[in-house]
Order: C-alpha cells, then structure tokens, then sequence
C-alpha cells in the first residue's frame, strides 16, 4: 500500500460511505478503467489502484484497521513486493479477462470458487390436511396421515453417483457453475449448460435414482395433534417434507386441520358461544336455567328483566388455546323465545299484563325526534 495514499478519494466516496456504496463505486470505476475495455495511457495504473482500495475498504475489518491509521498488510503491499500500490510489477494479462471481473465483484466469496461437492438444495415443504371433530379439537388426538413424497435414494445415499464413485467437477464451468458468453464488457453469464448449475456432475448415475439422489414415494405418518387446535391450524413437522436434492436437507410437512362444527359450541377468537333460548316469562321474572359445558351442565341465574342478547361468561371454561396455558372463556347468550302463536288462554293472559305493564317505551325516541 502506497503511504498518503486516500483510499477513499481513488474509490470517490465519502469516509462515511456503506459497505453497498463502497461496492457500488467499485463496480463503476472497475468497468471504467480495466485493461481489457481500457486502452488510454494510465488505465491500468489506476485500475490497480481501485483495486487495491477495494481490497481494503470492501473488508470491514481491513476497513476498521485502515480508518484507524494502521497498515492492513503489515507494511507491505497485499500484492507482495513493494509499496507502490502496483500488482507487483504484473502486466494487464494477469488481470485475468473483464467478465471474471465482474464475476467476481458479484461472487460475495471474491474469486473462483470451484465446488468439491455436489450442490446441495433443500427439499420443498410439504402440506397435507386431517378432519377431527370438535370433540378431538378439544382433547387432543393422534391422526394417520399420508402423503406423496420424495425420499433419500437408499442405494447412493441421496448422493446421485453410483456407490463406488462420487460426482466430479464439472469440466466446462470449473465448478463455478455459470458459463460466460460473449467478450468483454458486453459478457454476460448463464447457467452451465453441462452440469445446469450445480457446479458437479455425475459421470456414472446410480441405477436406482437415475442421479437425482431421491425416489418418489408414500410417506404414511401417526401425528399428534395438540389440544386447541382450530379451523386452519397448521402443525409443522420437521425434515418429514420432500427429501432434498444431491443429499440436501429435506422440507417440512405442514398438516391443516379442518375441525366439524358443534352444534351447541361456536368459536369466537379463543371463546366458545353457547345461544341459551328463555322464555318471556323468565326473562321478566328472572329463572334459573339449565346450560351445557365442556364437561357436563351447570346452572346460571336469569336476572330479572333480561334483555335479549345478554351475554353471561364463565372464566377459564372453554376450550384450549393453541400454544397457551389455560383455556378461554364460555359465553352464554340468552335469547328470548317468542312463541309463533298464542293460545286463547295466553292472549288473555298477554292482555291482563299489557294492563299492569303500561306506558309507551317508544316515548322517549319520539319526543327527541319531534325536538328537531
């Protein structure tokens, strides 16, 4: 590293400038100054000069040591050699070509890196459903459940290659896997087309899989499903989802519940509502009624002069809630049946109450209106 050199001012960016801005100004000045599109007198020089300023400034650490006035290379230059900044004496062939350039300003490892091993992929997540009735909603249950799948080939071990032999690096990408097509600055990559961008291939396919390292297959599965479960709860199941590909990890599986409806208990968030019909009788005199639980019945007090509507809850009486401790609450709605037709004895008893019970209740809404 040349001393008084500003890495910063070669690089056009402030001392404050992100890590993205660094890299940012970096792709630009590269594009702008490599021998390979470059010919102008001084070109190179200055490309080496961006270069090293990246070096040290697109390395946090190398960054913090610089900021602080120390020598990121222990007082040499990180191209061996000396301390002009050059690339020890190295001519623009040594660059290598424009397109490894900015391979490699994209590649966050910095350089060619050649794969050893077969890339691995992650076996996609699974999703099945199970039907449980409101009562194993509650209680918890165990379920069998069965799904389509792909699993580890057995033979190679999800490796792909027959037993024996292993995948090689692939001879056309170097393992890299992309391919550059065109010439300098208007190269651009794809994937290999020889190993499709895995970076490996298999000469000699195991006979089982074919190479893929999986075969398709039944999966059958008991699950536990916990207490509290409602409509549309999803459980995950751990590595139990599509095997992955080359001996990567698998997938989970997600199991949705569909949960049949109770015809006395309806879901209201974590609460269950029971609707409890009382008669005009009761709801004016007040009763004490019969309601069913959970477990059994209970009885609850009928005020005097219930409205219709009036909600009674009992803490803690409901069902289960998912991933919590404790249930919630059972909400009781009282409804007051009224009668589609009256007997002679009950018209005449309606008209001996409409006689003691008089007044108009509309009064009040009416003179406010009138007020207008």
């Amino acid at each position: 590293m040349a001393r008084g050199t500003d890495h910063y001012k070669t690089l056009g960016v402030d001392k404050k400038a992100s890590q993205e801005d660094i890299k940012k100004a970096y792709r630009k000045l590269a594009r702008q100054y490599h021998p390979d599109t470059n010919k102008d007198a001084g070109a190179e020089e200055r490309f080496k000069a961006i270069s090293e300023a990246y070096d040290v400034l697109g390395d946090p650490d190398k960054r913090k040591k610089y900021d602080r006035g120390g020598s990121v290379f222990g007082g040499t230059s990180p191209f061996g050699g000396g301390t002009s900044g050059t690339a020890g004496g190295a001519s623009s062939a040594d660059f290598g070509s424009f397109s490894d350039i900015l391979s490699g300003i994209f590649n966050t490892g910095g350089g060619r890196a050649t794969r050893t091993k077969p890339a691995t992929e992650r076996g996609k997540d699974l999703e099945t459903a199970v039907t449980l009735s409101f009562e194993q909603a509650l209680t918890g249950a165990q379920v069998p459940v069965s799904v389509a799948t792909h699993a580890p080939c057995t033979t190679c071990r999800g490796s792909g290659a027959r037993p024996g032999t292993s995948p090689k690096v692939c001879p056309v990408c170097s393992g890299r896997g992309v391919e550059a097509q065109g010439q300098g600055v208007f190269s651009i990559t794809r994937p290999c087309s020889r190993c499709n961008g895995t970076g490996t291939v298999i000469e000699d396919p195991c006979g089982t899989c074919g190479g893929e390292g999986r075969l398709r297959e039944m999966k059958r599965y008991r699950v536990n499903i916990p207490k509290g479960v409602r409509e549309g709860s999803r459980i995950r199941l751990a590595g139990k989802g599509e095997a992955g590909l080359r001996g990567g990890p698998p997938g989970d599986l997600y199991v949705v519940t569909h949960v049949t409806e109770s015809e006395v208990f309806k879901a209201k968030g974590d609460n269950l509502e029971v609707e409890v019909p009382i008669t005009v009788v009761e709801a004016l005199g007040g009763a004490e009624v019969e309601v069913p639980t959970l477990h059994g019945t209970k009885k609850l007090r009928v005020a005097p002069g219930t409205k219709h509507g009036t909600v009674q809850r009992l803490r803690g009486e409901g069902a289960p809630i998912l991933g919590k401790s404790g249930n919630g609450d059972l909400h009781y709605r009282f409804v007051i049946d009224m009668p589609s037709s009256l007997t002679a004895e009950q018209q005449a008893a309606v008209e001996q109450l409409s006689k003691v019970m008089n007044g108009n209740p509309r009064e009040r809404i009416l003179r406010a209106a009138g007020a207008r």
